[in-house]
């Protein structure tokens, strides 16, 4: 289920922003103009659906620092999260507390306005979700409206909720796919972060979020995915070295034999672009692909010399599943573009806001 358009309003730097997505998105910009804010935007409707939304604004200060600070109409202001996946319609909408909302120590935790699914059927729409202040309401897999059949919490998502795939399968199926997505913010590599120390692993097909589990993520599509392309990937990467990944029961380490040195490199003498490109090629060959992989910044940290080989990599997952990138580099989006055939989605900021260059 592809994501086909992404809407967000009044969050941080983006008052109002829609972009149409494909199967390889680019999302290319300067330091500051928000592109970050608008993967951070996409991670809160995974958040949603996963039942995270408070936590996840909350790890950001909360309602009130991420809403939008610029010029805004009198009146409450609203974070308005919308996305098209294979026709269907989702938008979630977010305030503050108001003076006759019931009282709550949680102050900086998003109250839930309204949220929405509609599904577009050619020049008509159809509401499977439906949910205001009241309540909410919904169509079953008969077609019938039928009220929410529990409490709803007032921070998160009635979508998340849902607890009946087979009552209500649309709608389950949107959560699961919105819940799906896989987003790789950073990869810790300091000289005490934990991938470079040997660990006790167990089979890993989905890399950790900050690349922790690394040596059994490498040994996992050794084992039950793409070796072949993992190992061309490193030689081409680090002139000709060649990857490893041993251990004894079960306690998984790093080896990069390079040509020139007499022994291997451990992962505690390897640079952090180096190891930072070896979890990005965990995540980009993952022998289970997500619905989304959304990765910002990948360039951080590597060498110029690895823009074309990572641009590459991208171009071909995007094959296997949809992909999201921010990046500041003009290089790496113009070598995806050029072997996706996509031209990369420009972001610039004016007055405090982002804004979609044409």
């Amino acid at each position: 289920m592809p994501v086909t358009e992404v809407r967000v309003a009044n969050y941080r730097s983006l008052r109002d922003v829609q972009i149409p997505l494909g199967q390889v998105n680019v999302v290319l910009g300067a330091n500051g103009c928000g592109k970050t804010n608008l993967y951070r935007a996409m991670f809160l409707l995974h958040a949603a659906a996963r039942g995270e939304l408070a936590r996840t604004l909350a790890a950001e200060g909360g309602m009130p620092s991420v809403l939008w600070a610029g010029t805004r109409p009198k009146g409450p202001v609203r974070l308005i999260l919308g996305v098209v996946v294979d026709g269907f319609d989702y938008e979630l909408s977010c305030g503050l507390p108001e003076i006759n909302d019931l009282p709550s120590a949680f102050k900086l935790d998003p109250l839930i306005k309204e949220e929405t699914v509609t599904f577009r059927d050619g020049c008509s729409r159809v509401t499977l979700l439906d949910r205001a202040k009241s309540g909410a309401v919904l169509r079953d897999a008969d077609g019938a409206r039928v009220s929410f059949p529990r409490a709803l919490t007032r921070s998160e998502s009635a979508l998340t909720q849902i607890q009946e795939p087979q009552r209500f399968p649309p709608l389950f199926a949107l959560r699961e796919s919105l819940a799906g997505g896989r987003f790789y913010h950073s990869f810790r590599t300091d000289e005490d972060a934990p991938l470079r120390q040997p660990r006790v692993g167990s089979f890993t097909p989905v890399l950790g979020h900050d690349g922790t589990d690394l040596a059994a993520a490498l040994l996992t599509i050794i084992e039950i995915g793409d070796a072949d392309a993992l190992h061309a990937a490193v030689r081409r990467a680090f002139d000709g070295a060649i990857l490893r990944v041993e251990g004894e029961d079960a306690r998984f380490h790093i080896l990069l034999e390079t040509p020139g040195l007499r022994r291997p490199l451990g992962a505690h003498e390897l640079s952090d672009g180096t190891l930072r490109y070896l979890c990005l090629l965990a995540a980009l060959l993952s022998p289970r692909p997500p619905a989304l992989l959304a990765l910002n910044e990948p360039e951080t940290s590597l060498h110029p010399d690895l823009i074309l080989p990572l641009a590459a990599l991208i171009a071909e997952a995007g094959t296997r599943t949809q992909v999201w990138v921010t990046t500041h580099s003009a290089p790496l989006a113009e070598a995806v573009a050029s072997r996706a055939g996509v031209g990369p989605v420009r972001l610039a900021r004016r007055d405090g806001e982002t804004v979609v260059l044409t």
